[in-house]
């Protein structure tokens, strides 16, 4: 059988791996994907683009086209369980970022970088049908087998560097880490997506709740989905619960299950049941990360995005880091070498601590950390102002933290002078 070549070959055509290729294609370094699904459809729910993921897209001249499908997020707002509002704060240009927060639907961001990387790189280096098998690794280059759909062997592929960016669950990752286990501290989470009235301002960001009783993030991902003026509205459920099993990944949830942690939140401006009750569909699983690992890099193989760094879907942030793993890991292989293999060892110095710190803040001080702290000093009850529990300038603190160790405060994105 004979053997393909490709220079650089990346493992996975998910946001990671295709903004990866956009950047070496744009700095003149060859490259091949190889996608295990055959067809890339819009699946998914919501995502929100911070500004510091939008600055990586407007590299690749893709912010606009993001926009378009998407609603630029006005607001980030907090309220407790039961309903009351707790801190709010705009967000993206709104509150001088040159760059917006832009939500939009998964498969549309999706979608617009696979239909990007085709057209720029050519069909012949973007490869779908191929599920990673197996490597073999020597002194000068990489061999690996994929299999198509039906499971058939496809003729392998020899490369000077592979780079893993096939995502949480990395076959590429476990020859490395064969025994690693998903970390679970018993947070169930179920998502749905709604046609559904505008909340609040039509573009805010929400968090209600905290996690021991019951959290939901909620926000729209597109405007006007009918003649009523109704939005796709994404919503995020979140319960920790002592000694729960972890459950199958990206399941069918029921919407009974999730109703009865929410049934009593009707607020006079959301009435959260109806919300759920309503969803065109839900999809329940666990909450996971992996611990931080100290090394990404073995001979010519290296992770990017959540193959590197799976961090709990928080904040925002694992889109985020993914796309600047691949401008980080863009720039290291086009510096020359006569051999990538420096500029992987390169990349993992910049990118495995700084990303290890959000992991790590992801699951301690998260950005709902200000409903936390808030849930603690009432013991969940209702307050008769948030400013007998706390200022507002605590609260503007704790959410200032969070974008510093994120990487996207607003001292982090101001274009240099």
């Amino acid at each position: 059988m004979s053997h393909r070549q490709a220079d650089i070959a990346i493992v996975g055509g998910g946001i990671g791996g295709l903004a990866l290729a956009l950047h070496l294609h744009a700095r003149g370094v060859p490259c091949h994907v190889f996608e295990a699904v055959g067809e890339v459809r819009e699946l998914g729910v919501g995502i929100t683009l911070l500004p510091h993921a939008m600055r990586e897209l407007a590299a690749l001249g893709l912010a606009s086209a993001m926009e378009a499908v998407g609603i630029e997020n006005y607001e980030s707002a907090f309220f407790n369980r039961h309903g009351q509002f707790i801190y709010s704060e705009l967000r993206g240009r709104h509150a001088g970022y040159d760059l917006p927060e832009v939500s939009l639907h998964r498969g549309k961001l999706h979608k617009i970088l696979f239909d990007a990387a085709v057209e720029r790189l050519g069909a012949d280096h973007v490869h779908t049908g191929h599920r990673f098998d197996r490597l073999v690794q020597t002194d000068d280059d990489v061999t690996l087998t994929f299999k198509d759909p039906q499971g058939s062997e496809l003729p392998p592929v020899r490369s000077r560097a592979v780079i893993a960016c096939d995502g949480v669950n990395s076959a590429v990752r476990r020859v490395f880490y064969p025994d690693e286990q998903m970390a679970f501290n018993g947070i169930n989470t179920w998502r749905g997506v709604t046609r559904f009235a505008p909340i609040l301002t039509g573009k805010t960001y929400m968090r209600i709740g905290a996690i021991e009783t019951g959290k939901m993030v909620i926000y729209p991902i597109i405007d006007q989905v009918d003649s009523e003026g109704h939005q796709l509205v994404n919503w995020v459920a979140e319960l920790q619960v002592e000694g729960i099993k972890q459950n199958d990944w990206n399941r069918a949830g029921r919407v009974q299950d999730v109703l009865k942690i929410f049934k009593d939140w009707k607020f006079d401006w959301l009435d959260v049941p109806k919300l759920i009750a309503e969803a065109e569909s839900i999809l329940e699983y666990p909450m996971v990360d992996k611990d931080p690992v100290d090394q990404w890099t073995f001979g010519r193989v290296t992770f990017l995005g959540d193959a590197a760094h799976p961090m709990y879907p928080r904040g925002s942030n694992g889109s985020a880091q993914a796309l600047i793993d691949a401008r980080t890991l863009a720039d290291e292989l086009a510096q020359g070498d006569a051999d990538p293999l420096p500029a992987l060892h390169r990349y993992e110095a910049v990118r495995r601590p700084v990303t290890a710190k959000v992991v790590q803040t992801n699951r301690t001080t998260p950005p709902d950390f200000i409903n936390i702290v808030v849930d603690e000093r009432t013991g969940g009850q209702p307050f008769r102002h948030i400013d007998d529990v706390i200022s507002q300038e605590e609260l503007r603190k704790i959410s200032d933290d969070y974008k510093k160790i994120a990487g996207f405060s607003l001292e982090a994105l101001k274009p240099a002078a």
